[in-house]
């Protein structure tokens, strides 16, 4: 699920935005008034997307941009003039008045970009190179030889420590060699 924060200096202007989103079928995490609050629930998930205004009670959508976490995008609602010529990265900028349709249409299209991207990166951790692939090689045949193991059993049981304990396979045929050459 993609994280979504509303942030206006009116808490009135904030829940009328989260209301049409929630209408239109997305989930809002957080609705705030200060930059701050923003920071605060951007920092307890992965990625996301903050719709703000141009100026909130504590900072501008410049600063709030710089201290937000690397996954998240943020889509500026104000008129042109306060935006215009500006070229900060991971922006999107709608104008005011805001049209019901082009903010679900740009939602949409900053929701399947972070998705593409999550998908990125979840398949690139998958391919493992061949240094990690030697260090599980490494473990499995230690495990295989001082526990008489299967090298099935070896795999399932590398993976389990790593589940455990939130490492990627490699990490965790690093620890396991590590304890077991002591």
């Amino acid at each position: 699920m993609v994280a979504i924060i509303v942030v206006f200096p009116s808490k009135d202007n904030a829940v009328s935005i989260r209301n049409l989103l929630v209408r239109y079928g997305m989930d809002v995490a957080g609705v705030c008034t200060t930059g701050a609050k923003a920071l605060q629930y951007a920092d307890t998930a992965e990625d996301g997307i903050v719709v703000c205004g141009y100026k909130m009670k504590d900072m501008m959508y410049t600063e709030l941009r710089e201290y937000l976490p690397e996954g998240f995008e943020m889509l500026l609602v104000a008129s042109p003039e306060k935006w215009h010529g500006d070229d900060t990265d991971g922006v999107v900028c709608l104008p005011m008045p805001l049209k019901v349709y082009d903010l679900m249409n740009t939602m949409d299209m900053l929701v399947k970009t972070l998705k593409q991207r999550r998908k990125r990166r979840k398949e690139e951790r998958k391919i493992r190179s061949p240094g990690q692939k030697k260090v599980i090689a490494m473990a499995k045949e230690l495990l295989m030889n001082r526990n008489h193991m299967s090298e099935e059993e070896a795999h399932r049981y590398l993976q389990k420590c790593s589940m455990e304990s939130g490492t990627n396979m490699a990490e965790t045929a690093e620890m396991v060699l590590s304890v077991m050459a002591e």
